[in-house]
C-alpha cells in the first residue's frame, strides 16, 4: 500500500489508504490477494485508481457513475458521456483512452443547437431564463438533456418563460440535498468528500423519483 501511494500522491496528495480501500469495498478496484491474503496492487490497478481519482477531482462525478464507466471499459465498450478527465484512463489502450477523452461533454453553443436539434432563439431563451448555464462559453451534458427537454415541451405549446419554476424547484432541492450532505461535505478528507458526492446522487435520484410518482400519479387520474 505504501508504494500505491507514494506513485499516486504526485499527482493526488490528499488520497490515503483508507480511501484506496474504500474504493475497493464499493468494488472500484478489485487488487488480487496472497496466499497470505494481502494485497497485492498491479501496475494496472494504479492506473485505474488514477482514472478514478481524476474522474472525482476533476469532474466531481459520483462513485456509482465512475463505476458504471469502468465497468463499461472493462467490458471494452465506449461511453458516451465519459468527460474528459486531467489524467487519462492508462489502464486501457492509448488509443481507446484517446477516444474516451475525446467523447468529454464540452459543447459550443453551436454544437449545442445542432445535437438538441434547437433553434438560436430558443437557446437564447433558455440562457436568459436561467434553465441553461455556459461555463466559459461552453455546455455540458446535463445542458443538452435540458435543452432537448425543452425542445419537446416546446412542440407542445409550452414555451421556457413557463419553466422558470423547474429552475425554482431545482434550486430548492438543491438546498435540500446540500443541507442533508453538509457533515460529509465539511470535512476535508478525500473519502468524505466521496461519500457526499455520492450521497448528493441517491439524494437527487430519490427527489426526481418523488417528482416522478406525484405528477405520474395525477396524470392516471385523468382517466377516472
Amino acid at each position: 500500500m505504501g508504494e500505491v501511494l507514494s506513485r499516486l500522491r504526485h499527482d493526488f496528495e490528499s488520497v490515503t489508504a483508507s480511501k484506496v480501500r474504500f474504493l475497493e469495498e464499493k468494488g472500484l478496484i478489485a487488487p488480487q490477494r496472497t496466499p497470505a491474503g494481502y494485497r497485492k496492487y498491479t501496475h494496472a490497478d494504479i492506473e485505474r485508481l488514477r482514472f478514478i481519482l481524476a474522474l472525482q477531482r476533476d469532474r466531481y462525478l459520483p462513485l456509482k457513475v465512475i463505476k458504471e464507466y469502468c465497468e463499461a471499459i472493462d467490458r471494452g465498450e465506449r461511453p458516451e458521456n465519459l468527460p474528459a478527465a486531467a489524467v487519462s484512463p492508462r489502464m486501457v489502450s492509448p488509443q481507446l483512452a484517446d477516444d474516451l477523452s475525446a467523447r468529454g461533454r464540452r459543447l459550443s453553443a453551436l454544437e449545442l443547437r445542432r445535437q438538441a436539434q434547437a433553434p438560436s432563439e430558443l437557446l437564447q431563451k433558455l440562457v436568459s431564463f436561467g434553465l441553461i448555464s455556459p461555463v466559459d462559453g461552453y455546455y455540458n451534458e446535463h445542458d443538452l438533456a435540458a435543452v432537448r427537454s425543452c425542445v419537446q415541451l416546446q412542440a407542445h405549446g409550452i414555451e421556457p418563460r413557463h419553466l422558470r419554476a423547474f429552475r425554482v424547484a431545482a434550486d430548492r432541492e438543491l438546498s435540500l440535498v446540500e443541507q442533508a450532505i453538509s457533515p460529509l461535505a465539511s470535512r476535508r478528507d478525500t473519502a468524505s468528500r466521496a461519500r457526499a458526492a455520492e450521497a448528493a446522487r441517491e439524494l437527487s435520484e430519490a427527489c426526481l423519483s418523488l417528482h416522478r410518482a406525484l405528477v405520474n400519479g395525477r396524470i392516471d387520474r385523468l382517466d377516472e
